[in-house]
This record gives C-alpha cells, structure tokens and sequence, in this order.
C-alpha cells in the first residue's frame, strides 16, 4: 500500500512564468529629465566664464610684468644722494666709556684661624681703620703667651748672669790688687779669665732677652691682625666669610678672601679712543662731556686726565682716562657712559661713512653733479670717527655724494638720485623721470 502523496500545490511557478514572458517596460520622469539637462548646461557654461577669466587674468599680470621688465631696462640707476657740510670750529667725537673705582682692594686675612664676628656687608659704607671682622686665633694666643714666657725666663737668666759677673769682678779685683808673693800669677791670670767669661755670659744673655722679645713683638703684631680693618673710606662691595669660616693667611690662589672694597671718589672713566684721533688728546686740556644713561641723560664737564701714549696692538685704540668727582655716588664702578671729545677739525668737509668707496686707487667719493651725471673722484681722509669722516681733499662743501653705490654703475653713467638732506637737486631728478 502506498503511502498517500502530502505535497501541496502552489502558483508559483505560473507567476514566474507569466513574469518572464511578459515584455519589459520602463517609465522616465520628463520634470527630471529637463532639470538634468539644465544642470549640465550652467555647468559649461561656468567652466567656460572661469577659462575666460583665468585666461584674461594670466594676460594682465604678464603684460604688467612686461612692463615692468622694459621700465626696469631702461630706468635710470637710483641712488641716493647727501650734500657735503662744511666742518665745524669742534668737532665732538662720542665713543663709550666705562667707569672704574679709584682703589679697588681685595683684603685676606694675616693670621689663621677662625672668624669669630663680622660687621659690615656688601653695600656698607666704612671709614679707614673701622673694624670690618674678628679673628679667633688660639695658635696664635698660644704662640704669644709662650714667646712672652720665654721672655720673662730669658730676662731671669740675664739677672742670674750680672750676679755672676759682679763675682767675677769682685774676685779678680781682689787677686788683681793683692801684694806680689800673696797669689800666684797663675791664679792671677785664672781670675781674669773666670771675669771676662762671665761678662761673656752676660751678653750672650741679652743676645737670647732680645731674641725673645722680637718673638713677642712678631707674635704682638700678628695679634693686631686678628681685627680686619678699612685701609679707606669706601663701599664693601664683596664678602666671602661667615662665623666659624676657617681662615689661612695669605693671598694665594687657593686663599678665600674676606672682603673686596672700592674707593668711588674720585671715579676713574676709560675710554678706548680710534688710533685716527689719538694724536688729538692732550692731557688735561681736551674738554670732555659724560652722558650717563641712568642718570636722566644728565651731562658732566671735564678734562683729559691722562692717556697711555700707548696703541693697542689688537685694537688700534688708546686707552684715554678721564677723572671726576663723585661725592654723591652717582657713578658706580662698571657703568657704561658716552664720552664725547671736543676736537679741533682737521678737514675740510664731512661726509657719512656711508659716502666712501676703497678702490685700488685708494679713497673714493662718487659726485653727482647738476645733471645727473655720476663721477667718481679720489680723495684724502682727515680723520674717521666711525659714522662720519672729515676729507682734506677732493670734496668741497655742497658737492651731492651719493651713498652706497653699485659696483655696477659706472664713471660717467646717468643716475636718479633721491636727496637725502632736504635740498632739491632738481636737474638729476628730472633725467630721472
């Protein structure tokens, strides 16, 4: 017997049937196929403006450029111009000074031991001979009180050595006088012996009382040592110790120092001055103005006080010191200040540094004259005070000198100068343009 068939029937197959059979069709919206065409269309038209403006942009900047090219070729070379001043009755040479103090001492101390005390710190004021700090030396005490002992037993010896020799005298007077017969001139001569040696004696005393109190007056005058003293009136401007510092006498490398100290009154202010204007200084007679800085811009008048009479080999400079007085201390060692020199001229024109060329002809300037025209002319250098420098030939005063000029340009060749100084040079300017 069969089992009964349980499959169950569907539509299925004629639906896919019908599906794939039947023709296929498909719809197309007309609103969306004209915005698409629309787009498309602003599109190019967007690129096609934008390749326009690129272009039209690229033509202008290369024309500008071009331009600028054939204006560049055919300008004039611009330089700029400054009209040489005549010198005057002084000339004031400003260069920088610095300030020193009169004294300047580094103190150690002359004994060993140990600091007990100190009184003054950096910024005191001290008068000569103040107590600055104390030593404790026990080596020392106990050095002194020995050598003073020594003494007492040495000075007790030469007493022991008088008694001795007055004997001795007594002794050898009473043989001496004594009638012949009575003593022997042995015993004569033996007395005068036992005399003369006790004076020996004596002396040799007296040689060891003196040693022995040059001990204690070595040991006395150490002791002074122990309070360190101001050797001036001055300003404490350093100190190394504190209490309980062991200290060693002497100054070695090696040797902490107590104190430093500075006199400031006077104050001494050097200045290294150009080799070019060392011949100029006279001690004592070249007037001098000191500017300091912190001081408000407060200027002082004074001389020349000495120079080295001495080129520094490195620098080309001599050293030049000027002296002031400084009770209110308003100058401190160290300050940096200007120093302007009154100086007689020894040129005809000045002109800036600026103006010069070297050249294998030696020292240039280059002129140019009412119609623009650039030529170059020697002349002879007075003195050189850095920015500027005083000519002794080949410029006169109002010539136009132009400034920093291009090795390119050359003798001879047409310029557009720009004055500099304020007056016109009217025919140069218009070649220019």
């Amino acid at each position: 017997m069969e089992p009964p068939d349980e499959t169950r029937s569907t539509d299925y197959g004629e639906d896919v049937a019908a599906t794939e059979s039947g023709p296929a069709s498909a719809r197309v919206d007309p609103d969306m196929t004209a915005r698409v065409r629309k787009t498309a269309i602003v599109a190019v038209v967007a690129l096609a403006l934008a390749f326009v403006a690129v272009s039209i942009d690229r033509y202008v900047k290369y024309r500008r450029v071009a331009r600028a090219t054939d204006e560049a070729a055919t300008a004039l070379p611009a330089v700029d111009v400054i009209s040489a001043q005549p010198v005057g009755a002084v000339q004031r040479l400003v260069l920088p000074g610095q300030t020193a103090a009169w004294h300047t001492s580094t103190i150690y101390a002359r004994v060993n031991g140990y600091v007990g005390k100190w009184f003054v710190d950096i910024g005191d004021a001290v008068h000569r001979g103040q107590v600055l700090a104390l030593i404790e030396t026990p080596d020392l005490d106990a050095q002194l009180a020995a050598a003073r002992a020594q003494l007492r037993a040495g000075a007790a010896q030469e007493l022991v050595r008088k008694a001795e020799v007055e004997l001795s005298r007594t002794t050898y007077e009473r043989w001496r006088d004594s009638p012949k017969g009575v003593v022997s001139e042995q015993e004569r001569e033996e007395k005068r012996a036992d005399y003369e040696s006790a004076e020996a004696r004596v002396k040799s005393a007296q040689a060891d009382v003196a040693l022995d109190q040059a001990h204690v007056d070595q040991y006395t005058a150490l002791a002074q040592f122990k309070e360190v003293t101001a050797p001036y009136d001055g300003v404490i401007t350093n100190r190394d110790i504190d209490i309980g510092n062991l200290v060693t006498a002497g100054s070695t490398s090696t040797t902490t120092p107590l104190y430093v100290m500075t006199q400031n009154d006077p104050i001494r202010i050097f200045v290294d001055v150009p080799q070019s204007a060392a011949a100029d200084l006279v001690d004592g007679a070249t007037v001098v103005q000191i500017q300091s800085g912190t001081a408000g811009g407060r200027e002082y008048t004074a001389k020349l006080t000495r120079t080295s009479h001495a080129v520094d080999l490195q620098a080309r400079t001599v050293r030049a010191e000027v002296d002031i007085p400084n009770a209110s201390q308003q100058f401190v060692p160290g300050m940096y200040l200007k120093v302007a020199f009154a100086l007689a001229p020894k040129g005809l024109v000045q002109v800036p540094a600026a103006a010069l060329l070297f050249r294998a002809a030696g020292p240039q300037v280059a002129q140019v004259d009412a119609s623009g025209r650039l030529s170059f002319r020697n002349v002879t250098i007075a003195r050189d005070d850095g920015s500027v420098v005083e000519l002794a030939s080949g410029v006169a005063p109002g010539d136009h000198l132009a400034l920093n000029v291009s090795s390119q340009i050359r003798d001879g060749e047409q310029v557009s100068a720009r004055q500099l100084d304020g007056t016109a040079v009217t025919a140069s300017t218009a070649a220019g343009r």
